[in-house]
């Protein structure tokens, strides 16, 4: 008859030591992992937009102003859905036309960068992975819609589409659909065992923008391999593997984009503002003022912005609008703080009386509605959400109402 069988003390020790492993396993996982110290408040309903703004309005008076922290290429008040999303002292907050808070999210981490598509805030955190932790939320209620953790540059610069939302420094670009899964990896990657698949990984981004199919990229390679244009597919076959349409040597390593289209890129590149088709092929050709670019050894941001027919972008000094195929220059404005928005068929251009309201197609000034902006006068970039026209002026988000 065999014995039944028993637990010795050696069995109670190595189970007691299995089970104290486990659950200091689990233990550090929790501990460590950046989900656990956030907070969010979602809606109480689901918010439903209202009708965006489509008349000129006569006159503007400041309504409300929220606490906005720049944020490395976000220029532009962040829109998504009738909500005017900001950040501040570690927390994003949705707002309405009326500036009341809609719902928030909070972490003990500091913020990379913020944008929206697809009707989702993306925000992406600084962890330990570098700015590699994104959270992407629904903008209508605040709830959580998809995550992703990789490893990433320390600092980054927003890289947004309404197709594509991702980062980019200098030594790495990443670009997400609207899942969160990564469609283009570019530069300096983890997988070096897997040779081949990146075409420069020892060359510096300088810049980068994205729109539709098309992903274009300036860069500054080593030992004396010249400075490039890339335009490349936002979905190549592989992530890791990037898909070159067309390269284009430039001239000054000093070049950036300060546009791109649908079929084109314009390049600011040894004092010209270059126009290349995406074939690779130039589009035209012109002398302007130089441009600013910032700091040489982060990836460049131009201000840019969209209107119904143009594609604009800001130099500083001086507001640009471009045509959408080609990016030719159709229009310059003088005395723009920043760009602009399309209300009743007519350009809301931020200047320092106010907002200049201006035939797009003539670059004429109709008239100019006044604005107190109690002494600031920094770089002004607009939105319209509702029936309220917003500013972002430094680290305030600012809503403008019509004065009855």
């Amino acid at each position: 008859m065999a014995r039944p069988l028993r637990r010795t003390r050696g069995d109670l020790i190595t189970t007691g030591t299995i089970a104290a492993v486990s659950l200091a396993a689990v233990a550090g996982v929790w501990l460590t992992a950046p989900i656990r110290s956030s907070e969010l408040t979602p809606a109480a309903e689901e918010f439903v937009a209202a009708p965006a703004l489509d008349t000129v309005p006569d006159s503007l008076s400041p309504a409300w102003s929220l606490s906005d922290a720049p944020l490395p290429g976000v220029h532009r008040p962040v829109i998504v859905d009738g909500l005017v999303i900001t950040y501040a002292d570690r927390t994003v907050t949705a707002s309405d036309p009326a500036g009341n808070p809609v719902w928030t999210y909070r972490r003990d981490l500091e913020l990379c960068s913020l944008g929206g598509a697809w009707g989702r805030v993306v925000t992406t955190w600084q962890a330990a992975n570098g700015c590699g932790d994104v959270v992407a939320l629904d903008a209508d209620s605040g709830r959580y819609n998809a995550t992703r953790s990789a490893i990433s540059p320390e600092q980054v610069v927003a890289v947004a589409s309404n197709d594509r939302i991702g980062t980019v420094g200098a030594e790495r670009l990443e670009l997400w659909r609207s899942d969160m899964v990564r469609t283009v990896e570019y530069g300096e990657v983890e997988g070096r065992q897997e040779p081949g698949l990146q075409p420069h990984p020892d060359c510096r981004i300088t810049s980068a923008l994205t729109r539709t199919e098309h992903l274009a990229v300036t860069e500054v390679c080593p030992d004396g391999q010249g400075t490039w244009l890339r335009f490349q597919k936002v979905t190549p076959e592989e992530s890791r593997s990037p898909e070159i349409i067309a390269d284009v040597e430039l001239k000054d390593q000093d070049a950036r984009l300060m546009a791109v289209g649908q079929f084109a890129a314009a390049v600011y590149d040894g004092g010209e503002l270059i126009s290349y088709l995406a074939d690779g092929q130039e589009a035209e050709r012109r002398t302007v003022p130089e441009i600013p670019r910032g700091d040489e050894a982060f990836p460049f941001a131009p201000v840019t912005a969209d209107l119904p027919h143009h594609m604009t972008f800001f130099d500083g000094e001086r507001l640009y609008l471009l045509a959408p195929h080609d990016l030719a220059v159709r229009q310059v404005l003088e005395n723009a703080t920043g760009t602009g928005v399309a209300v009743g068929q007519r350009l809301l251009m931020p200047t320092a009386d106010g907002i200049a309201v201006v035939n797009w197609d003539t670059g004429e000034t109709e008239k100019t509605i006044p604005v107190d902006r109690g002494g600031y006068d920094g770089m002004v970039t607009l939105g319209v959400v509702g029936g309220t026209v917003v500013e972002k002026r430094g680290d305030q988000t600012v809503g403008l109402t019509q004065v009855r």
